[in-house]
């Protein structure tokens, strides 16, 4: 199912900024009927297609309790996304990796950046960043807009263990849609 928000603002022609993408997150996450509309499962995440700004590749997220994306990240494309509802979690490493070419990577000690975002707030990044996503809550959902340009051409997945990070899968779009 895809759903078209609110227009988006960046000039014909252009490419979304992050500031572009994190600004329609923040004008869908306004938008009470849409969030409430959003089917919200017990066990796994839920999550709708939107049309996102300048040909950018956008998502509505539900979150239940204790869901999460497990490290990654989007590859070429710069992102933004924003709670709508609930809290999540956002544990991100502040370096800059090779795009390719490894498997494992040794992290320094001051790399991990923790973020808590409740509902109304939320962040843009650049690529290749790295991170996981959490709901981790125990009794409440979350729901969230995300916001992706160029659309995602792949996710990078991670297993981490202390400061040993292992890429472990490359999904590509026919993956997940």
């Amino acid at each position: 199912m895809s759903v078209s928000p609110a227009p988006a603002s960046p000039a014909v022609g252009s490419a979304p900024t992050q500031t572009d993408l994190l600004d329609f997150a923040r004008r869908t996450a306004a938008d009470a009927e849409l969030i409430a509309s959003l089917p919200l499962d017990p066990e796994g995440r839920t999550w709708v297609r939107l049309e996102g700004p300048g040909g950018s590749e956008a998502w509505l997220i539900g979150w239940p309790p204790g869901t999460g994306t497990g490290w990654h990240d989007h590859a070429d494309s710069v992102g933004a996304f924003l709670t709508a509802s609930g809290a999540l979690r956002e544990y991100s490493l502040a370096a800059r990796l090779p795009t390719d070419g490894w498997k494992t990577l040794e992290l320094a000690d001051d790399v991990d950046r923790e973020r808590r975002l409740p509902a109304g707030e939320g962040r843009a990044f650049g690529r290749h960043h790295v991170h996981e996503v959490l709901n981790d809550s125990h009794d409440e959902h979350a729901i969230s807009v995300h916001a992706y340009y160029p659309p995602l051409p792949r996710i990078r997945r991670y297993s981490r263990t202390g400061h040993v990070l292992r890429l472990e899968q490359v999904e590509r779009p026919e993956d997940w849609q």
